[in-house]
């Protein structure tokens, strides 16, 4: 959830009293528009808002999209509203997912590597993505190794290398594992 818009959503006087009415009862935008002596449009303007922030969420209920509270948020205190710790990590968890996709998809075609990325930190994702395919507590033969990167790419000593290298596997004696 986003707090500022969260808080700009009830820095408004029709919002508020939106939501006042929907406190007591879920309502569809008409019903709203006769309570509170406002046009339909307008509600459906601050309604577009308070659901754009999680406040209400809408169901369609036969021809009428009926608009409720997100009771689970009035429900929190205040305290848990301002906390943004659990935000901060979703937020941070988020964006590194989205650049791992990211590298991905720039860097594999029909789950083929393209080119060995130069930059250490999408040479890691690409390592990290192909490690996949091993088995935990596993040994390999540098063979066996070979033949499960050759999948992914021609050059399979530098990936392999590269995998010891960034301590992904470690090596001993010919015999590969997963660290």
């Amino acid at each position: 959830m986003d707090k500022v818009k969260f808080f700009k959503c009830l820095a408004d006087k029709s919002r508020l009293r939106i939501i006042k009415n929907l406190l007591k009862e879920p309502m569809y935008v008409e019903l709203l528009s006769e309570k509170l002596d406002v046009t339909p449009s307008t509600i459906s303007f601050h309604l577009k808002k308070l659901e754009d922030s999680g406040i209400v969420h809408s169901q369609k209920e036969q021809y009428y999209v009926i608009y409720h509270i997100n009771s689970d948020l009035f429900n929190s205190s205040l305290i848990d509203l301002l906390s943004d710790e659990n935000n901060k990590n979703d937020i941070e968890n988020r964006r590194a997912e989205d650049y791992k996709k990211k590298v991905l998809d720039s860097f594999f075609e029909y789950g083929k590597l393209k080119s060995i990325p130069v930059q250490r930190k999408k040479r890691r994702i690409i390592l990290e993505h192909m490690l996949k395919e091993f088995e935990e507590n596993k040994e390999y033969t540098e063979i066996e190794v070979n033949i499960i990167i050759a999948d992914f790419h021609d050059d399979f000593c530098t990936l392999r290398k590269e995998l010891v290298s960034e301590k992904l596997m470690c090596r001993d004696k010919e015999i590969y594992k997963i660290k």
